[in-house]
């Protein structure tokens, strides 16, 4: 499906069920283009692994490339193969957890390119390269200090050094991932810069990249020849406060199912955490655990409905939560009402530093039980 066929979707379905996850695709857009001036001497990629976060890979990469978008990040094969048909063939899709054995035929058949991380990766695509008679396109990450990903440096040695690895594999880009770029000042980003120059430099030919959304906005030295931001194209700053121009680009209601009246002293949800200290009015949602809200919310979440804030009460469980609507007028809100869960009261980034996790944790635990609307306007293909 084309992203423009998806595109403001009016009514209703039983796909709303649980809720409604909007995603804004001018806001990616002009997300996008604020990376863009933010790292002017460098090309602009998009991390779009997990679904793009868990908003619609195949949507948002196509918008994207139509923006003029041509480096794409993933972490799976499976989730490039998803993607290559519906994007243009002067796109390039990364595999950053590079190739599983076996699975060097299917990638380049596809055109795909594997982020080499071990040696046994590289010797695999080499000798796949050799074999098949063509030189095939790489992309080669080191460890600078991160201890997750990548050759170390001395692994790097022993690669260059093997009989006619540059002979078969063309490494396009050098890479590496900063472990502290959230925290800019941090001395830890120093020190991998450092040794990312070291061992890029040993590649003069290739490319560099090693900045993702944190690094573009605060550690501008590191930009490189390609930059990564994910975080950032989603309207979710990393760092604090917010940058100037960010587009938020999702919102998250869900649907009233039953508002009851209950006296004091009532229990509420399991075990009873909650008991009513006083004559309340609850409203049932439509969201649990089971659709990535998380159940920590329970006792110290809320929800809003126009300007005012619902306390959550009892515990989240897997297919509901509950509200304390006391503070809405009785008939002000009516089973079928959407209440906002994430939007311009409370934002991603928000809830997640109540829950003392990551933005990323919350967007990729959204659950497929959403509806996911997509507004905006999609740019036709560069």
């Amino acid at each position: 499906m084309r992203p423009q066929e998806i595109v403001d979707q009016p009514g209703s379905s039983a796909a709303a069920e649980a809720g409604i996850l909007s995603i804004d695709l001018s806001a990616i857009i002009a997300n996008y283009r604020l990376v863009q001036a933010k790292a002017p001497s460098t090309r602009v990629g998009a991390v779009v692994k997990a679904d793009a976060y868990g908003l619609g890979a195949r949507t948002i990469a196509p918008v994207l490339a139509g923006a003029g978008c041509r480096d794409f990040f993933v972490a799976h094969l499976a989730e490039a193969l998803e993607l290559v048909s519906g994007l243009p063939e002067s796109a390039r899709l990364y595999v950053l957890n590079g190739l599983a054995p076996g699975m060097e035929s299917l990638c380049a058949d596809a055109g795909i390119v594997p982020v080499l991380n071990t040696l046994e990766q590289a010797r695999e695509w080499q000798a796949y390269a050799a074999a098949a008679g063509r030189k095939l396109p790489a992309v080669l990450q080191v460890d600078t200090g991160m201890s997750r990903l990548g050759l170390g440096a001395d692994e790097l040695e022993t690669l260059l050094r093997q009989p006619g690895f540059l002979d078969w594999v063309a490494v396009r880009v050098v890479m590496s991932h900063l472990a502290c770029a959230d925290m800019p000042d941090s001395p830890a980003n120093a020190e991998q810069v450092r040794r990312f120059a070291e061992m890029a430099s040993q590649l003069p030919e290739a490319e560099q990249s090693l900045a993702n959304s944190a690094a573009v906005l605060g550690m501008s030295d590191c930009v490189g020849n390609l930059v990564r931001p994910g975080l950032l194209l989603y309207g979710i700053d990393p760092l604090s406060p917010a940058t100037a121009g960010l587009h938020p680009a999702i919102t998250l209601d869900a649907r009233v199912i039953q508002v009851r009246s209950v006296q004091a002293g009532v229990g509420v949800g399991y075990d009873h955490d909650y008991v009513t200290p006083s004559p309340r009015r609850l409203a049932t949602l439509s969201v649990g655990y089971a659709d990535g809200w998380p159940r920590a919310l329970g006792g110290k979440g809320a929800v809003w409905i126009n300007d005012v804030c619902l306390p959550l009460v009892g515990r989240v469980s897997m297919d509901t939560c509950v509200a304390d609507v006391t503070d809405i007028p009785a008939g002000c809100i009516q089973p079928g009402d959407k209440v906002e869960l994430i939007g311009p009261h409370q934002s991603v980034s928000e809830l997640a530093a109540l829950l003392e996790t990551a933005p990323h944790a919350i967007l990729t635990g959204l659950g497929n039980r959403f509806e996911r609307r997509f507004t905006g306007h999609a740019l036709p293909q560069a």
